[in-house]
């Protein structure tokens, strides 16, 4: 029996993912470990591996296939002695649905055997149905595109995922014929109409008479949802440039934390002349293998800084302040398409040269593509650091759960004032952001304070 490669879940979260490439083809034999395909996530690419050997006999997803969900049959792969004729009887149905869906499947086969006790309306009382009740009908369809119920009062049946896909691409369940047991609508099938066009909600008679009238002429654009379509007509031509997964994620993401998260935020500039000259004579050791860098230098100190001030090391929940027993330090990493903040666990018990090491790994992965989740997931402070891009301040938005995150800007002469001589010295300006709700402003002012004496006092860093 040909054995089936199903989609995996690369995280906790996971439901779907985009099979972005295949890096075997039908023919090919795979020995377990061997890499199969790549996999793209909301944060990451990664690789699945085969966990059987074998012969891949057929490949059911192609590469590029958007929204797979996990535990669908993306190959088939046959086992010593079995050839293509193998391959006919096999079902290739998702394998353990995940038990939420299992129990939506089951309320709706009961509801299905349910209904198909219920007497059928006589067909001349469905004629005699006013247009306005028609209409009326055809706006509740409208308004419930994936509820239970269509306009004429009949079932809808769907999966989990096609009601989820059909609420984001705004169609109608109503008007979708499905393929699945008990003629339940299924994933293929909201796919199929979402390329036809053939079930947008809203799509009344009316509404296609006009549009008949209208063949051959150029459709308007949609404008983006948040700008006003007036806007856009006082602007020049544009390329719409779809949003990726992650990018979707980040705009979720953040919006929120804006919205919800009370930022605090407070700034101080930091005097890195002694600093650059350890970090100098620290790289110029003969028989170093390693290059530590300003930001390696500020992960270090800002560990240090929250094992001694620990009140900043939390997070807020709605029942009580975490308050962490380490310091899991995520970095922000610029990569295509997007922002990802893989996580030095344990940052204040490392030296500099393992953080050096580590985070130059990290973000190596991080711009392939390459991160496992849990390099980038959990994570209880952020820092963001621009400053190699010359700029001097900015502030971040918290990365949510977590209760503050450090911007960091590029270190250049500024004038300054020693022993009341003006003199000139490399600053380098910090700006803090903290959660209000579970971090007071003299608490922060404390871990500045903290950090300021630690880089100006760098040593503090090698004891």
């Amino acid at each position: 029996m040909p054995i089936k490669v199903l989609m995996p879940a690369l995280s906790p979260t996971m439901t779907e993912g985009k099979l972005s490439k295949w890096v075997v083809k039908e023919g090919d034999t795979v020995d377990s470990g061997d890499v199969m395909a790549e996999i793209e996530t909301d944060k990451a690419t990664m690789e699945v591996e085969a966990v059987d050997e074998g012969v891949i006999g057929k490949i059911l997803v192609a590469e590029g296939t958007d929204n797979v969900p996990v535990n669908e049959v993306i190959a088939l792969l046959l086992e010593d002695g079995e050839d293509e004729s193998a391959l006919d009887d096999v079902d290739t149905s998702s394998e353990t649905p995940p038990k939420e869906d299992k129990e939506k499947t089951d309320a709706s086969d009961k509801d299905s055997k349910e209904e198909a006790k219920k007497p059928e309306k006589d067909d001349e009382e469905k004629s005699n149905t006013s247009d306005d009740t028609n209409k009326s009908k055809q706006s509740k369809s409208m308004d419930k595109s994936s509820s239970s119920d269509k306009g004429d009062g009949d079932r809808v049946f769907a999966s989990p995922l096609a009601r989820r896909i059909a609420k984001q691409e705004d169609l109608d369940l109503s008007k979708i014929d499905g393929s699945g047991p008990h003629g339940r609508i299924i994933q293929r099938d909201v796919e199929e109409a979402l390329k036809s066009g053939s079930a947008k909600a809203g799509a009344d008679a009316s509404d296609k008479s006009e549009k008949s009238e209208k063949v051959g002429a150029p459709a308007a654009p949609v404008p983006p949802a948040g700008i006003d379509k007036g806007m856009l007509d006082l602007l020049p031509d544009y390329e719409e440039l779809p949003n990726s997964g992650m990018r979707k994620t980040i705009a979720k993401r953040l919006t929120a934390s804006a919205r919800d998260v009370p930022h605090f935020n407070i700034s101080a500039d930091i005097e890195m002349d002694a600093l650059m000259a350890l970090r100098k004579e620290l790289n110029g050791r003969e028989g170093a293998d390693y290059k530590i860098s300003v930001n390696d230098f500020v992960i270090k100190a800002v560990a240090l800084a929250l094992k001694r001030h620990p009140d900043c090391n939390v997070a807020y929940t709605d029942d009580a302040i975490l308050k962490f027993d380490r310091v899991d330090m995520a970095m922000a990493v610029a990569i295509d398409g997007g922002l990802i903040t893989p996580i030095i666990k344990d940052a204040g018990s490392k030296g500099l040269a393992t953080i050096s090491s580590e985070s130059k790994e990290l973000a190596g992965k991080a711009r392939e593509g390459k991160l496992q989740p849990h390099e980038y997931q959990g994570g209880t402070f952020s820092i963001s650091n621009l400053g190699m891009f010359g700029v001097k301040s900015f502030n971040s938005i918290i990365n949510s759960p977590q209760g503050g995150i450090l911007s960091v800007g590029g270190a250049a002469p500024r004038p300054v004032v020693k022993d009341g001589a003006l003199a000139i010295a490399n600053i380098m300006s910090l700006t803090l952001a903290v959660d209000h709700r579970c971090i007071d402003g003299g608490t922060a002012a404390g871990l500045m304070k903290e950090l300021k004496g630690i880089l100006e006092d760098p040593l503090q860093l090698m004891l």
